[in-house]
């Protein structure tokens, strides 16, 4: 196993914060907690607590211990039996323009205005990131196939990613290094992040937290907190409650509680106060308008429908 030595400086026991050193079964701590590395990527979840969602699970046990033949470790990646053959299909035959594994994720990653591209997405949607970095060091919590670290790559950050998702965070290694991109990667919980206290400048987070639970949304980002440098900067994306798009989907389940890994909406006042209480001084801002995650990047991606969703969210952009 080699390991990257920002990995053993950086990187320190989720449990008790105690630094790892490298050993015959993965990485320990001084405590004697163990994490395995797959495929040269440290797994940092822990295993005696409750996961947010499956996909972690799968990362943890059986995910990797009986692997596929191709390493794609797909068992540990959110997609269907009938996408797991596509995946598997565009990967034999090597025809494909993107990574398998991202050609089938991007809808879930992206969200549904991609639905009509998933298994014949023919480039990275990669966003415009709106931070330009000048060599600061950033964590990307929940990155999944790792299109905003390309993106906050690009604009000149050092960039760490985190996801629960062993086969996810692999595609995105996959995809960083076709780039010539030096990301860094960890499977890891957004709960317990398995970093030294003031590691990164900054901390971005896009359409995650908003999965979680209230409780475990308020572990996020106290994690998020610990690990930013003083006068540090996180950057979250979260829905709002009362938005047009939000108020449909939570009428869609009758207006019951999220379960799971459904989306939790949230009040602005009460998203403000989350951040405002726990990391500093809070600004909200409005990212797009009539859903979560519509990007003016990916334009060209787009049927003249889901434009016309663009061109109506970029319009509402300039007029508030």
């Amino acid at each position: 196993m080699i390991m990257d030595n920002w990995y053993l400086e950086h990187l320190v026991c989720p449990r008790d914060a105690t630094h790892l050193s490298e050993s015959a079964i993965g990485l320990t701590c001084r405590r004697g907690h163990t994490y395995p590395v797959v495929d040269g990527m440290p797994i940092m979840l822990l295993n005696d607590v409750t996961q947010t969602q499956w996909v972690a699970e799968r990362s943890l046990k059986d995910g990797w211990a009986e692997a596929d033949k191709d390493g794609l470790y797909l068992n540990t990646v959110g997609i269907s039996d009938a996408e797991r053959r596509g995946v598997l299909g565009l990967w034999e035959n090597n025809d494909a323009s993107v990574d398998p594994v991202v050609a089938f994720l991007v809808s879930a990653t992206n969200g549904v205005m991609y639905k009509h591209i998933i298994g014949k997405l023919p480039r990275y949607p990669i966003p415009n990131f709106p931070l330009s970095g000048n060599g600061g060091c950033l964590l990307d919590i929940g990155c999944n196939w790792g299109r905003w670290s390309i993106s906050a790559a690009k604009r000149g950050w050092n960039v760490v990613a985190i996801d629960p998702s062993l086969g996810a965070i692999l595609a995105a290694r996959r995809v960083a290094r076709s780039m010539h991109l030096p990301i860094r990667y960890v499977v890891g919980d957004a709960r317990y992040l398995p970093f030294e206290g003031t590691t990164f400048d900054a901390v971005f987070s896009y359409g995650v937290l908003q999965h979680l639970s209230h409780q475990n949304a308020q572990a996020a980002v106290d994690e998020i907190s610990r690990v930013l440098k003083p006068l540090g900067l996180s950057l979250v994306q979260m829905p709002n409650m009362f938005g047009l798009r939000s108020i449909y989907q939570q009428a869609r389940r009758g207006f019951r509680p999220a379960i799971e890994f459904e989306v939790r909406y949230w009040p602005i006042n009460r998203l403000r106060r989350l951040f405002s209480t726990t990391v500093g001084r809070t600004r909200i801002s409005v990212d797009c308008f009539g859903g979560l995650g519509i990007q003016k990047a990916d334009w060209d991606l787009m049927t003249f429908g889901r434009k016309l969703v663009i061109a109506g969210s970029e319009s509402a952009l300039r007029c508030r």
